[in-house]
Parts: structure tokens; sequence; C-alpha cells
């Protein structure tokens, strides 16, 4: 057992942050993100966390790792579909209020992809973390940044 680590973050998921470098990215996907099918055949770290929310974690995380500095939009969520778009998204001012939490820029390090641009993305992470978030649209893509002692 640690001191100062949120209990939510696994042994798997901190050794998983612990190994990122700076530039390198974890996708934290919502409970009807296809993660393991885009983890498999790319090779990427898995890791579930069933019964915990993308907020919830999204805080956890970034109590351990910087968001990069060095990038305008070190968070990037999933944009909605056009056929969504008057659906609101309550989560997202969640996501605002704990990247302020965290980072200066507050909701200004918040971009978005487009649907099919964010699942290209998440192929690419370092790592792609699974919620049991119920919520739609809460898919997220952090980017570490520089850690500073």
């Amino acid at each position: 057992m640690l001191k100062n680590i949120p209990p939510i973050l696994s042994s798997e998921l901190l050794a998983a942050l612990n190994s990122m470098g700076h530039g390198d990215r974890i996708c934290i996907g919502d409970g009807n993100f296809p993660g393991a099918a885009m983890a498999k055949p790319n090779d990427l770290i898995y890791i579930r966390a069933d019964g915990h929310g993308v907020n919830e974690l999204l805080d956890a995380i970034l109590q351990v790792i910087p968001l990069d500095e060095y990038v305008e939009h070190p968070v990037m969520l999933m944009e909605k579909m056009d056929c969504d778009k008057d659906m609101v998204i309550p989560v997202w001012a969640d996501y605002e209020k704990t990247v302020a939490k965290y980072d200066k820029r507050g909701a200004s390090a918040i971009g978005h992809y487009e649907r099919f641009e964010f699942y290209e993305q998440a192929k690419k992470c370092f790592c792609i973390l699974m919620s049991g978030e119920t919520a739609v649209y809460a898919n997220v893509i952090l980017q570490k940044g520089v850690v500073r002692l």
C-alpha cells in the first residue's frame, strides 16, 4: 500500500502511468467504448476499472500525472454526431471542473475529435482504460506532460 495515492488507481494502472513518457496518451473509455477491440490488435495496454466513472478516474489520474503544457489541447473528447447535436452531455462540465483543478488553462485545455478520428487516435494511445461510465460521449484522451519535481 502507498501513501497519498488515490486508491482508485490500481497497481496495473499506476504502472502504466509511470511507464508513460511526456507526450504519451491514455484513453479513458466509457462503458460503451470498444476499448478491447482497439487495444488487442494494436498491442496496447488494456486495463479495466469497472464500477468507476470517467470523471472519478480523471481526477485520480490528474493527481499523479501532469497534462502536456506544450500542446493546445492535452484533453480530447469525442465530438457529438450530427444526430445527437441537441443532446446535452452533463459529464463534460464535470470534466471541465476537474481539469481546472489541475491545469491553469481550465476548460481551454479541452478539445474535441470527430467520433471516428477519436477512435483512430485511441488506437495510438499508450493505454486504454475502460471505465464503468454509463454517460454517453464520456470518452477522454489525456496527453501526459513533463513531471517537474
